[in-house]
């Protein structure tokens, strides 16, 4: 059934794509921003934060912006780190709204549409959509596990969401964030910062939606779909919980949370351990369980994960072929 909702009209939207070291995937994300359609009334910019020391994206924005037909801001900030990139991104704009999209990301051309669409029927302050991986066609193993990893899924209707989801593919009231450092810095190399902004706008009052047709998709390289790697996500993800627990000294939730994850720890390893033995393909989702659990257990220094700043540099200093990224 084609869509009959009205053309939307807003002032002004920035699109904001963080960028480490990956100029195959910023390339598309520019690309497809540029080819973004069904936005008349509306006035677009693209601004793409470059968090590499070097600038390395320098020349590719600035030649990128000489093909488009709206203005393309190239922004630098050198401070490595997620929470510095996304905040001297949105320090640069007083959009009405700022949409985000990841720079291993690539939005269909009525992606930004459709967000707005959706955010002008709830009248929402944030709107996420979902995200589907794209996995390496040689990916056996586990791929539905990856692809149901490294994806966002939700209801198939647009709708009021009373949950959040991460940055990528979201669109944010620029006057219902904070004027400075909206994202927190003490993340920067731990991740974590956009749940914790969405967590503070929700209990602010922040109306959140959830648009159903506004995907956009995600290409997941080779080296991230291992079990080794987003077996350690997972554990980081479990982590989160707890972690903020300690860290707000709210000891009896933090034990809560540790006493939760030892059981979930221990019943989901042994029934992945014995999933592996057979060969079941739900080996993975059960591993995957268990190391969220194990992480609400090891919340604390030394264990906490870090996966970005100053560990992302390091980690790309010894591989110089390799490409990092924000996600």
């Amino acid at each position: 059934m084609p869509d009959t909702r009205p053309p939307v009209a807003l002032k002004t939207v920035s699109a904001i794509i963080p960028t480490f070291r990956r100029p195959e995937g910023l390339d598309r994300a520019m690309a497809s921003i540029k080819a973004q359609t069904g936005l008349s009334g509306t006035a677009l910019d693209l601004i793409v934060c470059d968090n590499s020391p070097e600038a390395s994206a320098r020349a590719q924005v600035e030649a990128f912006a000489l093909t488009t037909a709206f203005p393309v801001r190239y922004v630098h900030e050198p401070k490595t780190g997620v929470a510095n990139a996304r905040n001297a991104a949105v320090a640069a704009t007083q959009a009405d709204f700022i949409a985000f999209l990841d720079d291993d990301e690539e939005a269909p051309a009525d992606w930004l549409w459709r967000m707005l669409a959706n955010q002008a029927v709830f009248k929402a302050d944030v709107v996420f959509g979902p995200v589907t991986a794209r996995i390496p066609d040689d990916v056996a193993q586990y791929r539905p596990y990856f692809e149901a990893f490294f994806s966002r899924r939700g209801s198939d209707q647009s709708q009021v969401l009373d949950t959040y989801y991460g940055c990528g593919n979201s669109l944010i009231r620029r006057a219902r964030m904070p004027d400075t450092e909206p994202f927190s810095t003490a993340m920067n190399e731990l991740g974590g910062e956009d749940d914790k902004l969405f967590a503070s706008l929700k209990a602010g009052g922040a109306a959140i939606a959830w648009a159903a047709d506004a995907p956009v998709w995600e290409d997941v390289p080779p080296q991230r779909a291992t079990l080794t790697y987003t077996l350690r996500r997972g554990f980081a993800y479990g982590q989160g919980p707890a972690y903020w627990a300690g860290m707000e000294k709210r000891w009896v939730a933090c034990i809560g949370w540790m006493i939760q994850g030892a059981g979930q720890a221990v019943v989901f390893a042994g029934m992945g351990a014995v999933a592996r033995l057979v060969g079941s393909p739900h080996a993975a989702h059960l591993f995957d369980k268990a190391a969220r659990g194990l992480g609400k257990v090891l919340w604390f220094p030394p264990f906490k994960l870090k996966f970005y700043g100053q560990a992302l540099l390091k980690k790309d200093s010894q591989r110089p072929s390799a490409q990092g990224h924000i996600a």
